[in-house]
C-alpha cells in the first residue's frame, strides 16, 4: 500500500479517531465492547466508551490463533474506515517453548542461538496472532536487588549491543511484510531503566549525560541500527524527568539526533504516572507533555483519549503532533502487511503443527545447556551413573523454572530436575525429597531430607527462587537464599557426603552458606520448559558446561552495585591483602565480586600463554594483531570462551579498568592448542569526553586476554593519532 493511502486514512478520521488510534487497551476491553447494555468495568473507570474501543488503534496480550482472529475480524466490522488493530505481546523469552531468561541467555555468549530462539519466539507468537513483542529488554544492569535483572543480559554495553542486534534479527527476519512468521520487535525501556537507586523497581534514576551516553544508551541504539521498529519508554526519570514525559530524551535524541521514526509506546500506565511523578498537575498536562515527547500509543490509560482533542481545538497542541503519531502507526500496520492481510500470520492449523514442537524444544534445550554456569567443582562433577543420588530440595520435582514474562509457557509441562535424573540412572540409585519448601522447612522434611541422603553415595541438592521473587516488582534487598534453604545445606552438610547445589533464580545471588558447604555449584538461573533435561546431561557430563556470566555476583549486597568495568581511584586498593587504611577498600569484605564478569567453569583445564601484540604502535587508519595460544591441558573436550579487553591509561574522561572489546568462542580436543587472534583499530578506542564528544586520544593502552575479566594476560601498546604524540 503506497503511503497516499495511509494519507487518505488520515485525512478522512476525524480528531477522535486519530487519538483513539494512540490508545492501546488489553484484551478483556474487546469482550466487553461487544457485549450489550450499560459501560462497565475496565471501560468505565478508564472513561472511555464503546466507540472508542471499536476506533482504538492497538491491543495488547491476547493469546492464541482463534481468539486474534475473532478480535480481529470483530474489530474490523465496527471500525468506520476498516483500519486493523496492531496486536503486542511480552514475548520475551519464549511463547509456548520457554527458553532461559534473557539473563542466562547472555551467558551463552552465543550470539546465533539467542538469535535463533527469538526466531522460533517470533514464530510462534505469529502463527498466534501476535504482531509486535515487547523485547528486547537491553537495560544495562548493575544490581542485583532488582528483580528485572533477569530480562536483560548483563553488565557489559559492548555484549548487551550484541545481543540487541541478535534478537531484533530474530524476532524481525529480513522481510517484515512478507514473512509472516515474523513480529515487529520493540526496543525497551527507553533509557537507564537499570539503573534505579537501590535496585528498587520503578525508582528515581540519576545518571549524567556523560554516563547515559557511554553506559546506558549503547544498547538501545544498537537495537535501532539493527531495524528494530519500536521503542518502549521506562518508567523512571531520566535528568529529573520522567522518560515517558521527557521530550530532551524522546524528541531530541531518539527522534532527531538518532532519526529513529517508528513507534514510541509508553509502557503500562506510564503517560498518567507522569502526576505522581510529579512532573504533570493532572491527566491533562500529562497528555500534552507526552505528546510533546514525541510518545505515540498510550498503553492502558486514557489521558490523550481524554484530554488532546480539547487541547488541540483550544490552540495548545499543534493538530500535526497527532497526525505523525498516527502516520507512524499506520507506517507500521502497511509494513507488517495488516490492511492486505489483517489476520497476518494467525492460523489455527498451523499454531497446532508450530506451537512448542519437537524441533523448538530441542533448541530451548541446547540454550539451556550454554547458559548454565558452573561456579564451583571440587571434583565431584561431573556425575557417575552408577552412583547413588539423593535429589533434595524444593525445585527437585518443581516446574517452576521458567521464570517470570513466561506466561503463555507451562509449568506443568517443564522437563523437572528429576525428570532430568530419571531418565540417566534407574530409580533404585534414586532418592527424591522436597527437604523444604523456597522459604520455610519442618521437622518432617528435614527427617525425609535426611534419610534420602543417608542412603545416597552424592547429594543434590536443587534450591533457588520462586519465579515470583524477581522480575518486575521483584526487588529485594537481601539477596541470599531463603534462612529455609541455608539451614537445609547447613544441616546436610554434617553428613560429609559430597555435595552438589543446583541454582534455580533471576538474578545473581549472595551465595554465602552454600557456596562454602556445597563441593559443586551450577548456576542454572530459571533455564526455561527443557531445563531439567538440560541440567541432567550437565551433571553427567553427557554435556560440558560452558557459560560464561554477563552479571557479577557480589561478596555481599552492602558491596552492589559491582561490576567489572569499574574506574579506579586517587586511592585504590593496589593490594587485597594489604594493611594500609587509607585507600578505597572495604574493611570487612573485598572489594571485589565473588565471581566476576565472563566466569564459569569446564570439566578440562585451558592454559594461556602470554599474549604477543604485532607492534607497539597504533595509528588510525591502520591496525594491531593481539595473539594468544590456549591449550586444554585436560582429558575432555572444552568450548572455551576467550576474552578481549582494553583499558586507556589516561582520557580524557577517567576509563574503566578493563572494557570487553571482542571474544572468540574455540573447540579444543584434549591436548589441542590453537592461537585466537584479535584486532585493535582506533575506533573501538573511542569513548565519549567530557563535552561529549566521541572520540579516542592518543597515549597508552592496555590490552587483556583470558577466560574471565580477572584472570587475564597483558599487553600495551599506543596510540599514535598526530606526529610527536
Amino acid at each position: 500500500m503506497m503511503e497516499q493511502h495511509l494519507n487518505s486514512y488520515l485525512q478522512n478520521m476525524t480528531l477522535e479517531e486519530k487519538v483513539d488510534q494512540l490508545l492501546q487497551l488489553v484484551g478483556g476491553f474487546f469482550e466487553e465492547a461487544g457485549t450489550e447494555g450499560q459501560i462497565t468495568g475496565p471501560m468505565a473507570s478508564l472513561g472511555i466508551t464503546e466507540q472508542t474501543v471499536h476506533n482504538v488503534g492497538s491491543v495488547l496480550g491476547l493469546a492464541g490463533a482463534q481468539e486474534a482472529i475473532r478480535v480481529q475480524q470483530a474489530h474490523l466490522s465496527k471500525n468506520r474506515l476498516g483500519i486493523p488493530l496492531l496486536i503486542m505481546a511480552d514475548i520475551v523469552h519464549g511463547f509456548k517453548t520457554i527458553f532461559p531468561i534473557p539473563l542466562a541467555i547472555g551467558c551463552s555468549w552465543d550470539m546465533e542461538l539467542a538469535e535463533e530462539s527469538a526466531t522460533i519466539a517470533a514464530r510462534e507468537a505469529a502463527v498466534s496472532g501476535v504482531h509486535v513483542t515487547f523485547a528486547p529488554m537491553v537495560d544495562l544492569v548493575r544490581d542485583p536487588r532488582w528483580g528485572r535483572v533477569m530480562e536483560s543480559t548483563g553488565e557489559d554495553p559492548y555484549l548487551n549491543s550484541q545481543f540487541a542486534r541478535a534478537f531484533v534479527r530474530g524476532f524481525q527476519g529480513k522481510d517484515l511484510t512478507n514473512d509472516t512468521e515474523r513480529v515487529a520487535a520493540c526496543v525497551k525501556h527507553f533509557a537507564a531503566y537499570g539503573a534505579g537507586e537501590g535496585g528498587r523497581d520503578y525508582n528515581t534514576v540519576d545518571v549524567s549525560a556523560w554516563q547515559l551516553r557511554e553506559y546506558y544508551l549503547p544498547s538501545y541504539k544498537a537495537a535501532l541500527d539493527e531495524g528494530c521498529e519500536m521503542v518502549m519508554t521506562s518508567f523512571n526519570t531520566v535528568e529529573g524527568v520522567a522518560a515517558t514525559g521527557n521530550k530532551r530524551l524522546m524528541r531530541d535524541l531518539l527522534r532527531d539526533e538518532w532519526g529513529f521514526d517508528g513507534v514510541l509506546i509508553s509502557d503500562w500506565a506510564a503517560i498518567k504516572e507522569l502526576i505522581p511523578h510529579g512532573i504533570a498537575e493532572d491527566e491533562r498536562e500529562a497528555a500534552k507533555k507526552a505528546l510533546l515527547a514525541g510518545v505515540d500509543i498510550e498503553m492502558m490509560t486514557s489521558c490523550y483519549n481524554g484530554h488532546l482533542p480539547e487541547l488541540i481545538r483550544s490552540g495548545q497542541l499543534d493538530e500535526a503532533l497527532v497526525d505523525e503519531a498516527v502516520m507512524r502507526i499506520l507506517k507500521l500496520k502497511q509494513k507488517l502487511g495488516l490492511f492486505e492481510n489483517p489476520l497476518r500470520g494467525a492460523d489455527p492449523e498451523r499454531e497446532r503443527e508450530v506451537v512448542f514442537c519437537e524441533a523448538h524444544r530441542a533448541v530451548a534445550k541446547e540454550l539451556a545447556i550454554k547458559s548454565c554456569v558452573l561456579l564451583k567443582n571440587d571434583s565431584v562433577l561431573p556425575l557417575n551413573p552408577n552412583q547413588r543420588i539423593a535429589l533434595i530440595g524444593p525445585f527437585a520435582e518443581s516446574g517452576d523454572i521458567l521464570g517470570s514474562w513466561s506466561w503463555s509457557g507451562s509449568q506443568e509441562e517443564a522437563i523437572r530436575v528429576v525428570d532430568g535424573f530419571q531418565s540417566k540412572i534407574p530409580s533404585s540409585l534414586l532418592t527424591v525429597a522436597a527437604g523444604c519448601s523456597v522459604d520455610d522447612i519442618t521437622e518432617e522434611q528435614y527427617a525425609e531430607a535426611l534419610h534420602a541422603a543417608s542412603q545416597a553415595e552424592v547429594i543434590v541438592l536443587a534450591l533457588g527462587e520462586r519465579s515470583d521473587m524477581s522480575g518486575e516488582a521483584g526487588s529485594r534487598s537481601n539477596i541470599r537464599l531463603p534462612q529455609a534453604q541455608l539451614e537445609l545445606v547447613k544441616r546436610l552438610k554434617t553428613l560429609n557426603k559430597p555435595m552438589v547445589a543446583v541454582l534455580f533464580n533471576g538474578r545473581p545471588l549472595d551465595l554465602h552458606g552454600v557456596i562454602e558447604e556445597a563441593d559443586a555449584v551450577l548456576e542454572a538461573w530459571f533455564p526455561g520448559g527443557e531445563g531439567g533435561a538440560a541440567i541432567a546431561d550437565l551433571l553427567y557430563g553427557d554435556a560440558e558446561p560452558t557459560g560464561r556470566l554477563t552479571m557479577s555476583f557480589p561478596q555481599s549486597v552492602g558491596q552492589v552495585p559491582v561490576y567489572y568495568n569499574h574506574f579506579n581511584t586517587g586511592r585504590p586498593q593496589l593490594d587485597p591483602n594489604t594493611t594500609e587504611r587509607y585507600v578505597s577498600q572495604y574493611l570487612d569484605i573485598p572489594n571485589e565480586p565473588l565471581f566476576p564478569f565472563g566466569y564459569g567453569l569446564s570439566y578440562t583445564d585451558v592454559a594461556y600463554d602470554s599474549l604477543q601484540l604485532s607492534g607497539d604502535t597504533l595509528i588510525p587508519g591502520q591496525e594491531l594483531t593481539v595473539r594468544v595460544q590456549v591449550t586444554n591441558t585436560g582429558t575432555r573436550p572444552v568450548e572455551e570462551t576467550v576474552q578481549f579487553y582494553v583499558r586507556d591509561i589516561s582520557g580524557d574522561t577517567v576509563r574503566p579498568m578493563k572494557e570487553l572489546k571482542d571474544f572468540c568462542k574455540v573447540l579444543l580436543a584434549p591436548g589441542e592448542s590453537q592461537e585466537v587472534e584479535f584486532t585493535v583499530t582506533e575506533p573501538q578506542l573511542r569513548y565519549h569526553h567530557a563535552d561529549l564528544s566521541f572520540d579516542s586520544d592518543s597515549g597508552e593502552f592496555a590490552v587483556f586476554t583470558g577466560p574471565n575479566s580477572r584472570d587475564t594476560t597483558e599487553g600495551r601498546f599506543r596510540l599514535v593519532k598526530e606526529t610527536g604524540k
